[in-house]
């Protein structure tokens, strides 16, 4: 294959996947001036020819030679990335793109722009499945495509600033595969109560007016979590003491005794609060020392507090225990779908002293029952963790410990079993490196915090630290997109979402509400009225 006749320059240095170049004259002229001509843009792609393919690279840094190395003081230079190869063929049409280099460029090898049919071949839809959700950055013609697979089998991540779109993109992704995949699985954590109007009928919300996920679905960990006292001496004793109590209630309420003998304090078996509340007084009743008792009654009064407050209803309402363990997980993982492969949590409205333990007991349900399900009819499905660095930061004493290890047990093994991960965060430098290092694809919106940046910088590969330097400067709904998800990294700009299809956005317009009509006071009592009755407009949901 003939090179171009127009070259950008000469390769005068390889390091791995890094290449050092000199700049012709006509390409320095072109580049600095807009001259008409081959020009070196950054992030734009060349090429460089070797016996076997034309090797595809980005173009990352622009530089004056300095001090004579590794070129004379004041000659333009830039520097390279390699992304992939495309393959020679006798036949245009057998040309593929592929990440990998079978053989590196030599010292000397001459660099030129790719042609629009090499822009054709490097950004063409993949031929395993996939869906659009963009345009190419540098060339609005060319359509972005995700491979479906690859980005859920192996987690991915959405980073970005907060008003970057990165509920949008997050929105869009989805939307995007379940349009093809209409039978999906796709449990959505929401604090902030964005997404249940962004899918519409797609979606199942449960919110705490219509969720019920009953306490004994509980393992002993966040049973521990919800009724010991989080300090004090006498923690242990009642950690001890509860966990006895737990296991009798538990195999109380089998009528089978062969059975009961196989439960444990975790096996998820119903059990009656009233059980719990008779053996701890009638264990209270037998001591002889007043001291001895106040490990029982705190969990007596916790239990009181939990049964009455009428914020924990949706687990702890109803005088009549039933095991509705098959109910909870059919409506929570969507099985059978019936038009809704969505199902958006509501946390918002869930008291902040339990959220990390419903947020805990949700990811390990995910991840159990399809550990426990039949290989040949398991339920593939995608738990999305919005505000990721919550649940799962960077400093382990910062978190609920809890909930760390059950999204962490999907991070690490959840591909093992079909269940993947994405995490969504505007501070990334605060969420778990070893949990991002788990996502095999990353999208990276806009990020202003250098701390932010670096610490993407870190976790990605080498051959994207080139684009990642535009994260800055990056315009809403555009982001980078980086692994095994699309077929090689690239900047790219998602697709508008029409209106009816966005997540709610959390930010007030304050100038429209500053300049209409003053509310009155009955406002302030209705607000107070909702405050007290802890309800809320989005509370107003008839159950599905």
């Amino acid at each position: 294959m003939a090179f171009d006749d127009a070259q950008l320059g000469t390769v005068v240095g390889v390091n791995g996947a890094k290449m050092t170049v000199l700049l012709t004259t006509a390409a320095n002229n072109a580049t600095k001036s807009g001259e008409t001509g081959p020009a070196a843009d950054f992030g734009g792609l060349v090429k460089v020819h070797t016996p076997v393919s034309s090797v595809i690279g980005v173009v990352t840094n622009l530089w004056v030679a300095a001090n004579g190395a590794p070129a004379a003081p004041g000659q333009p230079m830039m520097s390279i990335e390699v992304l992939g190869e495309i393959t020679d063929a006798a036949d245009q049409a057998e040309r593929i793109f592929r990440r990998g280099v079978s053989l590196f460029p030599r010292l000397g090898a001459q660099v030129a722009p790719v042609s629009g049919v090499e822009v054709g071949i490097i950004y063409a839809q993949p031929s395993v499945d996939s869906v659009r959700v963009g345009v190419v950055s540098e060339d609005a013609g060319r359509s972005a495509y995700l491979i479906t697979d690859r980005l859920l089998g192996k987690h991915f991540a959405v980073l970005g600033t907060t008003g970057s779109g990165k509920s949008c993109t997050v929105t869009l992704i989805l939307r995007s595969i379940l349009s093809r995949h209409k039978n999906g699985h796709v449990v959505i954590l929401d604090p902030h109560n964005e997404y249940a109007t962004a899918f519409g009928e797609q979606a199942e919300r449960i919110s705490p007016a219509n969720l019920h996920l009953p306490y004994w679905l509980m393992n002993f960990a966040e049973l521990v979590a919800t009724f010991v006292s989080a300090e004090g001496p006498d923690r242990q004793a009642e950690t001890i003491i509860l966990k006895q109590v737990i296991l009798d209630a538990r195999r109380n309420f089998l009528a089978d005794d062969e059975q009961a003998a196989h439960v444990t304090v975790d096996t998820p078996i119903p059990f009656r609060l009233g059980d719990v509340e008779h053996m701890l007084s009638a264990a209270m009743g037998r001591l002889n020392r007043a001291d001895s008792t106040l490990p029982y009654l705190r969990l007596l009064s916790r239990l009181e507090a939990l049964r009455t407050d009428r914020r924990f209803e949706f687990m702890f309402s109803g005088l009549i225990v039933r095991d509705t363990m098959a109910d909870v997980l059919s409506r929570l993982l969507r099985v059978p779908v019936n038009d809704r492969p969505a199902t958006v949590i509501d946390l918002s409205g869930v008291p902040s002293e339990i959220v990390d333990v419903l947020v805990s007991l949700i990811s390990r349900m995910i991840f159990d029952f399809a550990l426990w399900s039949i290989e040949a009819k398991a339920v593939p499905v995608l738990l999305v963790c919005e505000e990721a660095h919550r649940y799962v930061p960077q400093d382990d004493a910062c978190g609920f410990p809890l909930t760390q290890i059950a999204v962490s047990r999907i991070a690490k093994e959840g591909r093992k079993y079909g269940v993947s991960l994405c995490l969504v965060s505007q501070r990334p430098a605060e969420l778990s490196a070893t949990l991002l290092s788990q996502c095999n694809t990353i999208f990276a919106m806009r990020l202003s915090n250098e701390q932010d940046q670096e610490f993407v910088r870190r976790i990605l590969p080498d051959g994207a630290s080139g684009l990642l330097a535009a994260l800055p400067a990056l315009h809403d709904r555009e982001g980078i997109a980086v692994g095994e998800g699309v077929s090689v990294p690239m900047r790219l700009r998602f697709d508008e979402l029409e209106a009816a299809a966005r997540p709610r956005s959390s930010t007030a317009c304050f100038a429209s509400a500053w300049e209409g009509t003053s509310v009155d006071r009955d406002f302030v009592t209705d607000t107070i009225d909702r405050w007290r009755r802890q309800e809320r407009d989005s509370d107003l949901v008839e159950p599905s």
